[in-house]
């Protein structure tokens, strides 16, 4: 026998927003990882940033971020819990990149900018979707019998 109500709640507005921004910042992710890996085999710059040409701080950072950024693209697509993880990690390593040692890596602040308003936006969604889980647990009945 079927029930008549649902217990699964409807997804919000919020929910879905959330889950939309999420997907975008997948496709992202996605997009840098084949802009690291493209240089790392010669594809883009003509050949000139191949993984045997570059020197070593650009080794370690092109082959990290060419793995991470696709990895985090996937959990943020899959919407789980490690996927923004991730990103702060990848986001970390390119900030260190272009923040701390623009004399190796040279300056690109746009995606410095990209990367903060992302988390303040992720901050945003991340408040927005606990008020509204609060605000839901105390429109619930509450019943004290034993």
């Amino acid at each position: 026998m079927d029930s008549d109500s649902s217990t699964v709640p409807k997804n919000t507005l919020t929910d879905i927003l959330f889950v939309l921004f999420l997907r975008l910042i997948a496709i992202a992710c996605f997009w840098l990882g084949l802009q690291y890996w493209a240089m790392l085999v010669g594809y883009s710059l003509d050949g000139h940033a191949r993984f045997d040409l570059l020197n070593l701080p650009w080794k370690v950072a092109g082959a990290g971020l060419a793995v991470v950024f696709p990895v985090a693209a996937l959990g943020l697509w899959l919407t789980v819990s490690w996927g923004p993880v991730i990103w702060v990690l990848a986001a970390g390593g390119q900030g260190l990149m272009y923040g701390m040692w623009p004399e190796v890596f040279g300056s690109n602040p746009l995606i410095m900018i990209l990367h903060v308003c992302v988390a303040v936006l992720y901050c945003l969604f991340r408040v927005l979707l606990w008020q509204e889980k609060r605000r839901r647990r105390q429109q619930q009945v509450m019943v004290d019998l034993p």
